[in-house]
């Protein structure tokens, strides 16, 4: 680009994309003269699914404007909780994102997940004809005009993860209501209609039992469950904090 000139300034969690305003959390840059504001900013590293608001001269301003010389840019993040209106708040999640995927359905969350690489186009056309939130560490993914919405995810950890996603989205959290494994729901079940599955010490040993309406997986409080627990223990509780 060589037409006019702007002045972009980046919110200090946006400059993980821009490495070259790390420095001074800003640059300048020049324009082609017809290309959208919205191009612009995901040209220098920002997909627009982490934008939330976008000032130009100190006035908010849609994607699709047409910068020109002189102006200055404040890129803002999505304020927390971010509101995706039009359909129920649900997720579809990459391959990368195994763990956050059966993490968010132990708390109830509707989680879509392929285990396998289906590809960018796939993905990004199950997000629109399902209206899930795509969420994904893969930016040219997020950068695909077919999706419904989507969102970033920063961290490579799932115990960072999980707290990001439910603070940015604040989804209900309805635990023990979905199978980790399909995302199905979960219904009660005798020890009889599950026994197939069960090894005789666990057949011994438990009686109380849960099996998805979809897969048939039996679930029960065995050897994890208290790890299972801590979990939805802290999701719980940090959402009370926020006054959810």
């Amino acid at each position: 680009m060589n037409g006019p000139e702007i002045h972009v300034e980046f919110a200090p969690e946006l400059l993980v994309f821009v490495p070259q305003a790390r420095a001074t959390g800003s640059l300048t840059t020049a324009t082609d003269g017809f290309s959208c504001l919205g191009h612009v900013v995901e040209s220098l590293g920002v997909p627009l699914t982490e934008v939330g608001t976008l000032l130009v001269d100190g006035r908010e301003t849609p994607t699709g404007h047409v910068p020109v010389a002189g102006e200055s840019v404040t890129v803002r993040p999505h304020t927390h909780p971010q509101r995706v209106p039009g359909a129920p708040l649900r997720f579809l999640l990459d391959v990368h994102l195994g763990t956050l995927a059966r993490r968010l359905r132990l708390l109830g969350v509707d989680t879509a997940y392929e285990s396998t690489d289906i590809g960018d186009p796939a993905l990004a056309a199950r997000s629109a004809a399902e209206k899930r939130v795509m969420l994904s560490r893969d930016r040219g993914l997020l950068r695909r005009r077919e999706l419904w919405a989507g969102a970033f995810v920063y961290s490579t950890r799932p115990e960072e993860q999980l707290p990001y996603v439910l603070d940015r989205f604040d989804p209900e959290l309805r635990p023990w209501t979905r199978c980790t494994a399909c995302n199905g729901l979960l219904r009660a079940a005798g020890k009889e209609d599950v026994a197939d599955q069960l090894k005789e010490g666990t057949h011994r040993t438990y009686d109380v039992f849960a099996q998805c309406a979809d897969c048939g997986r039996a679930y029960w409080k065995g050897a994890h469950h208290e790890q299972l627990e801590a979990i939805v223990e802290r999701a719980v509780a940090s959402r009370a904090e926020r006054g959810l």
